[in-house]
């Protein structure tokens, strides 16, 4: 299941969609989530929020997506079960990758013209596909079954 969402999560990448969008609506779908609010409440986290430069959009969306399952929907619920996921989350992609940081992650400052055209000349939009799939991998594999 989880490798047929990161591939959704790729093909809505592809399509049009960007990183944290795309992550969420493909874990969205695996939970069988519909909203007309996804992407939209994700289209502000991408680009590492924004071109800011902050944390990776894949992660971003990750975050949103198991938050789906583990939030909280009134402030007498625990925030624990989410924010243990959360923690896992960033654990694994910061393992898997060295940091959560989009500047980071793909050495260019989005912010820029500079940044953006070594981003387009260096073709780094595969690496953000790859975040993406793994993204939206390791998210679906912190969810309890």
């Amino acid at each position: 299941m989880s490798e047929q969402a990161s591939q959704r999560s790729l093909e809505l990448f592809k399509s049009g969609y960007f990183c944290a969008e795309s992550v969420l609506m493909a874990i969205a779908e695996n939970q069988g989530i519909q909203s007309d609010l996804i992407p939209k409440i994700a289209t502000g986290f991408c680009s590492g929020i924004s071109r800011t430069g902050g944390m990776c959009g894949a992660v971003s969306g990750a975050i949103m997506g198991i938050n789906l399952i583990a939030g909280r929907s009134s402030p007498s619920e625990s925030i624990e079960f989410s924010y243990t996921l959360t923690q896992k989350m960033i654990s694994l992609f910061e393992k898997q990758y060295g940091s959560v940081n989009c500047r980071q992650l793909i050495g260019c400052d989005l912010a820029t013209e500079a940044g953006q055209r070594t981003f387009l000349e260096n073709n780094l939009m595969e690496r953000c596909h790859q975040y993406a799939v793994d993204a939206t991998r390791m998210a679906l594999s912190l969810m309890p079954e």
